[in-house]
């Protein structure tokens, strides 16, 4: 097996929801730092490997990928036989598909409030700038409306595309971690009952805790 490398601080949201990924696969890996304060992500070399100056970058022997959700798509395909068989589901066209529209919810519905939120509530201050008040209320009304459609599904199953955990549901820790551990607007996700338990089990998983041990341990500067 080659070296896995990931390119990027482990406090990134989509470079945690990568690390989620491997650890869940068993995969072994190489966390290659980049400081983003230093713009080490815009320099020549790391733009060879993520065109647009983001975070992660993703190799693995000869195959260069950025973007986390296709990364992970990626990390379950090539290494299907280890670790959670689960995360793109065993049951044929109609559980694929079941997780591919719930990772579509997080990308086009969840993530662009909930990012929106972090940001503000989380790295703004981190890194010095004045928080916007209305893209706070716009970010809490647009994610409690996604939350409430969420609510009413996950009244109908355990997670989000079926009775087992899955890559959507894991693609939705970052983002929901730091609102819930890191700002006060928590109960978007604990005060909805249904929306409360599956955060509480799937944020309770080995394999997110050691995530958020990798957060503890990288620099805290955005």
């Amino acid at each position: 097996m080659g070296s896995v490398r990931i390119y990027g601080p482990p406090f990134s949201t989509a470079v945690s929801r990568v690390l989620a990924c491997l650890v869940e696969k068993e995969v072994e890996f190489q966390i290659v730092p980049i400081n983003l304060a230093k713009a080490q992500h815009k320099s020549p070399d790391f733009i060879k490997l993520q065109p647009f100056g983001q975070v992660p970058a993703f190799q693995d022997d000869t195959t260069t990928l950025f973007e986390s959700r296709a990364i992970c798509r990626y990390i379950c395909e090539k290494y299907s036989a280890m670790g959670n068989a689960e995360l793109l589901g065993r049951g044929g066209p109609a559980e694929r598909a079941s997780i591919d529209q719930w990772l579509e919810a997080e990308s086009q519905s969840f993530n662009p409030p909930s990012s929106a939120l972090v940001f503000q509530l989380v790295f703004a201050r981190r890194m010095g700038l004045k928080q916007d008040p209305k893209a706070v209320r716009d970010g809490e009304r647009r994610l409690g409306s996604v939350l409430d459609v969420y609510e009413r599904r996950l009244g109908e199953s355990r997670f989000l595309a079926g009775e087992e955990f899955t890559l959507a549901d894991l693609s939705h820790l970052p983002n929901a971690h730091y609102l819930v551990s890191a700002t006060d607007r928590g109960e978007l996700f604990t005060l909805r009952k249904n929306v409360g338990r599956w955060w509480e089990e799937i944020s309770s998983r080995p394999s997110w805790k050691k995530v958020v041990e990798m957060h503890k341990e990288a620099p805290s500067t955005a």
